[in-house]
């Protein structure tokens, strides 16, 4: 596909006139006629038989309309299926939407009750009898490990490990057999959530008489959530439609098919009525998607020159209660991503998901990618350090180059699939990230009184998966042209990007195109927006569609100039007859001219099946109040090659914004419970978020350098570059800040207090 002149330019993002107008239409801004509210009453209890539930004083309540539990569904309620690597082991512990006999975390649905209004519904939870038998809750990896009996969370499967399986590539005993050292450490990455600014919420429209189910405020992966819901309910695909809205943010967490859907068309189809249900912020911790709660026991083994002979090691996901749809991602890919961008040899490890008394795990920004990332860039410090050598020169031996691309990366995937990594010369790339953050330049003094130091991590990041995306385009008699996809916009910048693409593929200013996404009404299939795939994939569709459109459109042209399509010349809108400018037609008229068949209306899909890896690094600069073990970060920067660049702006915005939210992940905000399985961080006075007062210098470099071979425009993917090496590059910054006592900066997040106490340690010890 030919280079066009909007690829590449830093255009405006088209969304924000919207959203910072006040136009911008949310969930909870939508209101049906005759509408409903839905409230939802949750577990308390971590774990425990349910031995009553009386739902009668709560029916009496004066403006109640339903109440329901799992006994008054209409038939076998559903299980909620894997979206993404679904393993024949995680079937058992697949969860439905409402609790059946048994509770397993703080939060679980057990009934619902529908009224007129939310205070009203919210308020009739108080009357629902809810009586639990107690049972002993598990709430670390090495009590589900250890569990029988009354402790298994599914006692006819005898055990809680959902899934288990090794992944590796080469002779890893060979490997430890020849190396000159060797280290092994365990790493902890801690659990905590994403947290965009709108909560969950959705309205359903069951209207039984005409066998449709309509799903409002739908985002992420709405064609999936649409066939899932179908099943569910015994309709076909096209008896159901989802509706995309304005969302708060998504970070992975958003869209996903959660047991509220299916309870919200379930109050529908029993009311007859439009319900909403909007969640409130404690609902938001308790029962989205939790993420990370990764534990690694990792050894590497090395030459004494820092050449790397292998490395191995256990990976342990805690997954809550439940595996959920995309829940499976997170241990595959903390596995899959141990190695990262390094020439390993060897490479041996066994990948281990538990469940336990918590809420449930699925995505969040970065799946997997953040934890394997500090695991083994803080490995690679330690290793530095036994050896006496630069972090950087360590790294730079090490590090993928142009002239081993195509590099396969072994069996590390349960599902065998095979992963190459397509492009690039890491090392160069790295090179740049040295010089933006002067990192060979001579240390300096610091005369504040705190201890300062940088650390560095490296990462690759794939973007693309999915296998495929649609793409629609339509010409409207007036000129407008209208694209749809199957990605969604959930804050990324995915209309711009979309749009930049379409009006790049047809010749015409980006104004003349109207964006609309990922509603199942607008497309017959799509996949959706995930693992940094929108401009790779739609993109790509979009790109496609427009030449089928061009294709289409040049022939009826020619037929109506009476000349052969190739004596026809395109640009901005119109065909015109070469070198007779005054035998033309515009795309608008061709479209009016074939109203009856519908105008120029194309849909296009796309196929991808290999992935597109970029690579980066991060370098932090850290001081250190000795006194109190307060961190500060008081620089970042990021160089990423993202291959082709389509809009520097968005690819420079997305990564500042994911450093942001990687250094509320690793400094600030943890889920936390207790003994007993208690959420004990459930509001924003116990997880924290970093404020604009905590955000540091960011400085983010994109490079094209190396483009993927293969999609048409050489895009890889882009959204999740800033956020996957911060706790790396903050925690080997920290690390290096205290001296030898940072060898045990090897858990996050970073508070201040467990700073504190390493250096009270190292200042005991030098006594």
């Amino acid at each position: 596909m030919a280079q066009g002149s909007l690829i590449g330019q830093s255009l405006p993002r088209v969304e924000d006139d919207r959203l910072l107008d006040g136009a911008g239409c949310y969930i909870d801004d939508v209101a049906l006629p005759g509408m409903m509210h839905m409230a939802i009453l949750r577990s308390s209890d971590a774990h425990g038989r349910i031995t009553a539930l009386d739902c009668s004083a709560a029916r009496l309540v004066p403006g109640v309309i339903d109440v329901f539990t799992a006994e008054d569904w209409p038939q076998d309620m559903p299980v909620i299926p894997m979206r993404l690597i679904p393993l024949e082991s995680s079937v058992p512990f697949l969860q439905r939407p409402l609790a059946q006999g048994k509770v397993r975390y703080v939060g679980e649905p057990v009934a619902v009750v529908v009224a007129r209004d939310r205070r009203t519904a919210e308020d009739a939870l108080e009357f629902l009898e809810l009586e639990i038998e107690a049972l002993p809750p598990v709430v670390t990896r090495d009590q589900a490990l250890a569990a029988t009996g009354d402790a298994l969370m599914v006692p006819e499967v005898g055990t809680n490990i959902s899934a288990q399986y090794q992944i590796g590539r080469g002779d890893i005993e060979d490997a430890f057999a020849r190396a000159d050292v060797t280290l092994k450490k365990t790493f902890q990455s801690h659990r905590h959530t994403a947290v965009p600014l709108e909560t969950r919420g959705t309205i359903a429209v069951f209207d039984i008489a005409a066998g449709k189910l309509t799903i409002h405020g739908a985002s992420k992966v709405t064609f999936f959530n649409r066939a899932e819901l179908a099943k569910a309910f015994n309709l076909r695909n096209d008896q159901v439609d989802l509706i995309t809205s304005d969302i708060g943010g998504g970070f992975g967490v958003r869209g996903e098919l959660y047991p509220e859907y299916y309870l919200a068309a379930e109050a529908s189809r029993r009311t007859g009525r439009p319900v909403k249900w909007i969640e409130d912020r404690r609902e938001h911790f308790a029962a989205t998607n939790h993420s990370r709660d990764v534990d690694c026991e990792l050894e590497i083994a090395a030459l004494k020159d820092g050449t790397i002979l292998g490395m191995r090691g256990q990976v342990r996901a805690d997954m809550g209660a439940y595996i959920r749809t995309n829940g499976n991602v997170v241990p595959a890919k903390a596995g899959q991503f141990l190695p990262g961008p390094y020439r390993v040899p060897a490479f041996a490890c066994e990948v281990l998901a538990l469940v336990t008394n918590k809420t449930p795990v699925g995505t969040y920004r970065g799946p997997g990618r953040i934890e394997a990332n500090f695991f083994r860039e803080r490995m690679l410090d330690c290793l530095a350090d036994e050896l006496g050598m630069d972090p950087a020169a360590l790294r730079m031996k090490n590090l993928l180059g142009a002239a081993e691309m195509p590099f396969d990366t072994g069996d590390l995937l349960p599902n065998a699939q095979k992963v190459v990594f397509d492009s690039g010369d890491y090392p160069a790339t790295f090179r740049k990230l040295l010089d933006e953050c002067d990192w060979d330049a001579p240390a300096q003094v610091h005369s504040d009184g705190r201890l300062h130091a940088m650390g560095l991590a490296c990462f690759n990041e794939s973007s693309g998966g999915g296998l495929y995306e649609n793409a629609r385009i339509s010409v409207a008699a007036s000129g407008q042209i209208t694209v749809s996809t199957g990605s969604s916009s959930m804050g990324q910048g995915v209309e711009t990007a979309i749009r930049q693409i379409c009006a790049d593929a047809l010749s015409m200013a980006p104004e003349r195109i109207t964006v609309a996404l990922s509603s199942t009404t607008l497309l017959s299939d799509g996949v959706g927006s995930f693992h940094s795939r929108s401009t790779v994939m739609a993109g790509s569709a979009v790109g496609q569609a427009a030449a089928e459109l061009l294709d289409q459109a040049r022939g009826e042209a020619g037929r109506r100039l009476n000349a052969a399509p190739a004596e026809l010349d395109y640009s901005d809108g119109v065909f015109r007859v070469m070198g007779q400018s005054d035998r033309s037609i515009r795309l608008s008229d061709l479209s009016a001219m074939l109203s009856d068949q519908g105008g120029l209306d194309v849909e296009s899909r796309y196929e991808q099946a290999p992935l597109g890896f970029s690579f980066g690094a991060h370098a932090a600069h850290v001081a250190i109040d000795p006194g109190t073990g307060d961190i500060e970060v008081l620089d970042y920067w990021v160089v990423e090659d993202v291959g082709r660049v389509l809009n520097p702006a968005l690819v420079e915005g997305q990564t500042i914004g994911g450093v942001v939210q990687g250094l509320g992940d690793a400094l600030y905000g943890e889920l936390v419970y207790d003994d007993m399985g208690q959420l004990l961080t459930a509001s924003f006075a116990d997880y924290l978020l970093p404020t604009s007062t905590e955000v540091p210098d960011i400085r983010a470099v994109a490079t094209g350098d190396y483009p993927s071979p293969h999609n048409p425009y050489g895009f890889k993917g882009a959204g999740e570059g800033g956020i996957v090496a911060v706790a790396a590059a903050v925690g080997n910054a920290i690390a290096r800040a205290i001296g030898p006592a940072g060898d045990a900066i090897c858990q996050t997040p970073f508070h201040p207090e467990k700073i504190l106490t390493l250096l009270h340690a190292a200042k005991k010890g030098k006594q």
